[in-house]
């Protein structure tokens, strides 16, 4: 079934630009540094080690990179502004007076639908 699924690597590559490989490599850089700091987070969390905050800076800063790099490409160029602006209206949206509640989360009034489903 998977092989049946997966699509050819060929149809891929035949449909790769330059925009979406950078796309794509900034996504990757998030995703790696996100891992990243994971690991320091489970070795606080998990293993009781001191919080390694040098370390947790340093994927921070590497993360804001990649993001930046992100918001850059010619698919994608929003500001980091405009990218914090639509966040706050879609938890404007999802908590009344940015209250969070179970209710609220699980409902998500950001996602509805004009029929109130999400």
């Amino acid at each position: 079934m998977v092989k049946a699924l997966v699509k050819d690597p060929v149809e891929i590559l035949k449909s790769l630009t330059p925009e979406k490989v950078d796309l794509l490599h900034a996504t990757i850089g998030i995703v790696g540094e996100a891992g990243e700091l994971l690991d320091a987070v489970k070795a606080h969390v998990i293993y009781n080690k001191p919080l390694d905050l040098a370390n947790v800076l340093e994927e921070h800063g590497d993360s804001e990179f990649y993001w930046e790099h992100l918001r850059k490409n010619p698919l994608v160029m929003v500001t980091r502004i405009q990218a914090l602006q639509d966040n706050l209206a879609k938890l404007a949206k999802r908590y009344e007076n940015y209250r969070y509640s179970d209710q609220a989360a699980q409902s998500r009034a950001d996602k509805a639908t004009p029929d109130n489903k999400t």
